[in-house]
């Protein structure tokens, strides 16, 4: 009862007239970001904290408005994968499979209305999901000494990337230089600058949203320039979406896909550093198992673009519960919002909930308001977000251009900080080259000082005894899952790359 008492408070707050409006530009802008290929949620949502904090707006708010830009992101991403074969995130990789097929029968407009419906069937069972799991997950977050936080954080970097990560190592090397950023500033325990080389400016640390904006955004300015003379764009093809409701017997036979995918999906969610490419990618092969008979999985079967659809986004929302519960984001985007938190003086974790009962339960019900708001959306204007596609990049890249430096300037009142996001832009730039994933960077920079706090609080209190850290049955049940989740990637991502290359061959010989 608690718990339904906290939830009708939570929708006092969201159902505001600003909060509502908020939801619905989030949703609509994210949709937007979604929609267009390469963006993504991650993207998005960093594109976008620069107008959140312009603008003035309250914790509440803008994670309620950063929030719906999430959820609207995942829920973009379907329709350039459905109608021209290329993915708007990774999570939308596996809804190529079957929904491209289905558009090249005539039925794209079926295939992005069911595919909308699998998202909202999918987000709707996390949000729950969110709502009584998380405070269950905090009761047991009060029984983390310095030991148990140090291995928790442990966990998150040896998940983080996983099956998204084209090489581990790479994952490996861009936490360790994310956690390498975090050491710059003043010692908070000892009082000695380090790596600050006598700049000022540098005495409190780099700040996160400068790196976020710079990182995801500026890189992909600069990715547009070093690409603006290549191909011609695909986007230029005429787009035929055909009848937009799919049949009953179509839903009927969706549905039992939708409801095990969607709890599929929320577990991989939760665990901290899947996020939704493991949600997606787990919910299509067991969909594939269990029910293709006929093998019509990656000929336009719409159970496969419901199964990956309902996936992504459960584990969009079930990435929320470490992250609030915990202090642990469970994918990229959500470490995004994490930043977003800090930068507003609001430290998520087991007090959250106590301290700032407003900004989880408002955040919550406004989640519950933005899935109905994109379902009200998306499948009436699905017209309207294929137009998006057509927009060309030169007219796209000056505008996330310009919201990037005039919306960090107006943040800070700082060239020193736009220097920094520009030097952030070209390390992103030049790590996307190598393909090195950016969420590690941006997830050590993040919890490096709290990490290394907890490290020298547990060594501390020990007497200098590093055993210490495996000295609990919480603190070892932790790193065993950490070991888990660092070697189940590899062979997921080694099985994912082996599907991928051989319907690349299967597409050859048919081709042939």
């Amino acid at each position: 009862m608690e718990t339904l008492s906290n939830l009708a408070d939570g929708f006092a707050i969201a159902l505001t007239w600003q909060n509502l409006l908020l939801a619905l530009l989030g949703c609509f802008l994210g949709t937007v970001m979604g929609a267009l290929p390469g963006l993504g949620p991650s993207n998005g949502v960093a594109i976008l904290i620069p107008l959140a904090f312009t603008l003035g707006l309250g914790p509440t708010p803008s994670m309620i408005l950063l929030t719906s830009v999430y959820y609207g992101a995942m829920y973009g991403g379907r329709i350039s994968s459905i109608l021209l074969n290329i993915p708007g995130d990774e999570p939308a990789m596996m809804t190529c499979l079957d929904g491209y097929p289905m558009a090249q029968k005539g039925m794209a407009g079926q295939a992005l209305s069911l595919s909308g419906i699998a998202s909202f069937v999918g987000a709707f069972f996390a949000t729950w999901g969110l709502i009584f799991l998380a405070p269950q997950l905090v009761k047991i977050a009060l029984l983390f000494g310095p030991a148990e936080y140090f291995a928790l954080f442990a966990l998150a970097f040896m998940t983080l990337g996983g099956v998204s990560s084209t090489n581990q190592a790479k994952s490996a090397f861009a936490a360790a230089l994310g956690l390498g950023l975090a050491t710059i500033g003043v010692d908070t325990q000892t009082g000695v600058p380090r790596f600050t080389f006598g700049e000022v400016h540098l005495y409190d640390g780099l700040d996160f949203l400068v790196a976020i904006v710079g990182l995801f955004a500026l890189s992909e300015v600069f990715i547009f320039l070093e690409n603006r003379h290549g191909a011609a764009d695909a986007t230029k093809s005429k787009l035929v979406i055909g009848r937009l409701t799919p049949p009953l017997s179509m839903l009927k036979e969706c549905t039992p896909t939708m409801l095990r995918s969607s709890a599929l999906g929320f577990l991989a969610g939760v665990l901290p550093g899947a996020g939704a490419s493991l949600g997606s990618f787990i919910s299509y092969s067991m969909e594939k198992r269990l029910v293709d008979k006929k093998g019509t999985f990656g000929t336009g079967d719409p159970r496969g673009v419901a199964a990956p659809e309902a996936g992504n986004n459960a584990a969009a929302g079930g990435a929320l519960v470490p992250m609030l519960a915990l202090g642990v984001p469970g994918s990229g985007t959500t470490a995004v919002l994490l930043a977003v938190l800090l930068s507003l003086n609001i430290t998520p974790g087991p007090l959250l909930f106590a301290n700032n009962p407003d900004v989880v339960w408002g955040l919550i019900a406004a989640l519950f308001i933005a899935n109905f708001m994109l379902l009200a959306l998306n499948i009436p204007m699905v017209g309207l977000f294929t137009r998006l596609l057509l927009i060309p990049p030169r007219v796209l890249m000056p505008i996330v251009a310009m919201v990037s430096f005039v919306g960090i300037y107006g943040i800070s009142g700082s060239s020193f900080d736009l220097l920094v996001m520009i030097g952030f832009g070209i390390m992103g730039w030049g790590l996307r080259k190598f393909d090195v994933p950016l969420v590690p960077i941006i997830l050590g920079t993040l919890l490096g000082n709290t990490m290394e706090n907890n490290l020298r609080r547990a060594i501390t209190i020990d007497d200098g005894n590093w055993f210490t850290l495996i000295d609990s049955p919480l603190a070892v049940g932790l790193w065993i899952v950490a070991l888990i989740g660092f070697v189940l990637p590899l062979i997921i991502g080694r099985k994912v790359r082996k599907g991928m290359h051989k319907r690349r061959d299967e597409e050859g010989s048919i081709a042939d």
